[in-house]
């Protein structure tokens, strides 16, 4: 269902070419890895998955702005020592077992028959993610949603994280298609804005019910899960695909 959100309409994204979607928290749930291992680690769990991600999210940023990119993989390891630290647990054997599960994490249930049912509406769909090419295919893989994908794009390519303008130039270059001609999916905030600012119709899957933004770019849509895209698309009216001449 969308939000309040006055432009959260389906004319926005009528015709659109392609739909591109960030991977982590938006295709793959991150908490996976943590929550197999929950027996393990007790009640420490939760707030073991949220420093973890945040610390990932937080080096990433702090690299690109100083400039010094590394492989996303690396960045995952540090973000999960220092939340290991924070915790106060020293486990080699759990470390390594959480890193081992990152390649295979579980996507969110509705995301097999959503990305199925628009490459059979003839929307080709693709991934935009601050991953690794390798971790991004072993997920892609280990969930099942390879064989619906037209393309993933890492920001590997370019040598910077997101929010770089850079990164989401990506999908342009590989599909052919004019920014206001992908609908970009993500379900972190700061990542909606950005493809917003950069021109890409944007939905923002808002899973955790958390408020906007405080920011002048605002996705044109929020949704609960990305079940409530095709709709969003006007699947549920018959609006067809733009031509590929049209693109």
């Amino acid at each position: 269902m969308t939000s309040d959100n006055p432009l959260a309409d389906k004319s926005a994204f009528r015709g659109v070419g392609a739909c591109v979607f960030d991977a982590y928290g938006t295709l793959f749930d991150f908490n996976a890895a943590v929550e197999r291992c929950r027996p393990a680690i007790g009640e420490k769990a939760g707030r073991l998955s949220e420093i973890w991600r945040f610390k990932q999210l937080q080096y990433s940023w702090l690299r690109g702005l100083m400039d010094k990119y590394t492989d996303f993989w690396q960045v995952t390891g540090d973000a999960l020592d220092f939340a290991l630290a924070t915790c106060g647990i020293d486990d080699a054997t759990l470390r390594a077992r959480l890193l081992d599960l990152y390649w295979n994490l579980d996507a969110y249930a509705e995301v097999p028959a959503l990305l199925g049912r628009l490459k059979a509406a003839g929307i080709p769909c693709a991934i935009l993610s601050n991953g690794s090419p390798a971790m991004l295919r072993a997920a892609a893989e280990s969930a099942g949603i390879d064989q619906y994908l037209a393309g993933i794009y890492s920001v590997g390519e370019v040598g910077v994280f997101k929010p770089h303008p850079s990164v989401y130039d990506l999908p342009q270059k590989h599909l052919g298609l004019a920014a206001d001609r992908i609908a970009f999916q993500s379900a972190n905030a700061w990542d909606a804005a950005a493809a917003s600012a950069f021109g890409f119709r944007v939905a923002w899957i808002n899973r955790a019910g958390q408020p906007p933004e405080r920011l002048p770019w605002q996705p044109a849509a929020e949704l609960q899960s990305l079940a409530d895209l095709p709709a969003l698309l006007g699947l549920d009216q018959g609006f067809p695909p733009t031509p590929a001449a049209a693109r």
